[in-house]
């Protein structure tokens, strides 16, 4: 209990000069590289093999760049506010370079197969329970174990106000996997350009922090990362846990992902084809980019405090919420994170979950059950966007300035 309230310390008081402190902002790296995975094993095929983590985004960075330093991003921000279908043509009022670019990044990659989004939209369908799981507590709960990405968060706007950070956060995971993710009616095309447009204005931003010192922020590498924290991580529990999944349904869950990643700037040389390469490539860049941080600490314990709150305000769900961050991502990134042990919570979750996962697949068959199960998880979805938004509205915006201090 003393260790949480000095975590909850820190987060309502001085804890970006405590953390500071404690050096968790490390000094840039010598460009050295170790980079093996072949662009033979994206979906261009080919590629110069350059190194993702000295590679960022050449067309979006300048432009975000300019714009924050011309003081349009405000104005920018109102515009896009309704700017919500994939088939909605852009506002008028735009900056033309602006528009000039998220005409041509809205563009569905020419490898990109509507009857695979298609089946990917069924997967997410009767699937949703355990995607939302992973991608969301257990994708979670990995990127505070990300140092970059953790003092990303942490430093930049968004860390101030986790709720809306995290809001803004499930906005993209939500849109993702809904059903209509890249119908002309869905705004999966939409939110990834505009978090394509935040990540811009991250790596400008930060690099004015006094508090970041690092190399510029969110790399391809770094975009990988988190990548891989989502469709890799959950592919890989989903199969631990015995799902039974078609092949055809893993491929087109891959390749929802694949156009996602396109559409975020990843550049498809880095882009992995098939699931061997997508796991082939997380091995590599997963085990150097995770470890342990003050900030991560700090924003693990703000997350699993959201979660509890969502699930059951004023009851045992933060120890439950804590044995299952712990289950899903196993003893090493818990400890890392400081995720308090639940010996009872932890045995329970490994003893029912896989009893759970073999009841509920026997039913998924069964006429409705895809339908009564996706009704569910979408009633969860709208739920914790609306206890995290507090019922107003929040879409994606470009930030205009880091944490406040």
């Amino acid at each position: 209990m003393a260790e949480l309230s000095r975590r909850r310390m820190l987060v309502s008081g001085g804890a970006v000069g405590a953390l500071g402190a404690l050096g968790v902002a490390t000094p840039a790296q010598a460009r050295t590289t170790d980079w093996s995975w072949a662009p033979s094993g994206s979906v261009a095929g080919a590629g110069a093999g350059t190194d993702p983590r000295w590679v960022w985004d050449e067309e979006a960075d300048p432009l975000v760049a300019s714009l924050l330093d011309r003081g349009a991003v405000p104005e920018v921000n109102r515009l896009l506010w309704n700017w919500n279908r994939n088939d909605q043509p852009l506002p008028a009022g735009l900056p033309a370079d602006l528009a000039d670019f998220i005409e041509g990044a809205r563009q569905l990659p020419s490898w990109a197969d509507r009857g695979k989004l298609e089946t990917a939209a069924e997967f997410n369908k009767s699937r949703g329970l355990y995607l939302n799981l992973l991608n969301g507590v257990g994708g979670g709960m990995l990127s505070t174990a990300i140092p970059k990405e953790a003092r990303a968060v942490y430093y930049s706007a968004g860390g101030a106000d986790m709720e809306d950070r995290v809001a803004k956060t499930s906005i993209l995971g939500f849109a993702v996997g809904a059903l209509n993710a890249y119908r002309p009616d869905g705004n999966c095309v939409v939110n990834a350009v505009k978090t394509r447009l935040v990540h811009a204005a991250v790596r400008h931003l930060l690099q004015q922090s006094p508090h970041w010192g690092g190399d510029i922020p969110i790399s391809q590498e770094d975009m990988l990362v988190t990548w891989h924290t989502l469709p890799t991580f959950a592919m890989r529990e989903m199969l631990r846990w015995k799902v039974p999944m078609p092949t055809a349904d893993r491929e087109a869950y891959l390749h929802s992902w694949q156009v996602t990643a396109h559409l975020l700037g990843i550049r498809d040389e880095y882009i992995p084809a098939t699931w061997d390469a997508a796991n082939a490539q997380s091995d590599q860049v997963l085990p150097r980019n995770m470890g342990p941080t003050g900030e991560g600490v700090v924003l693990t314990d703000i997350l699993l405090g959201q979660l509890a709150e969502q699930t059951s305000p004023g009851s045992i769900s933060r120890p439950l919420c804590n044995a299952l961050a712990r289950f899903l991502v196993g003893e090493q990134v818990a400890d890392w994170d400081e995720i308090p042990r639940e010996p009872f919570w932890e045995r329970t979750i490994a003893t029912v979950w896989p009893i759970l996962v073999r009841f509920r697949e026997g039913l998924v068959p069964l006429p409705l059950v895809p339908e009564i199960a996706w009704t569910i998880d979408e009633a969860l979805r709208q739920y914790i966007l609306f206890f995290l938004t507090k019922g107003q509205e929040t879409k994606i915006e470009i930030p205009t300035a880091n944490r406040p201090e």
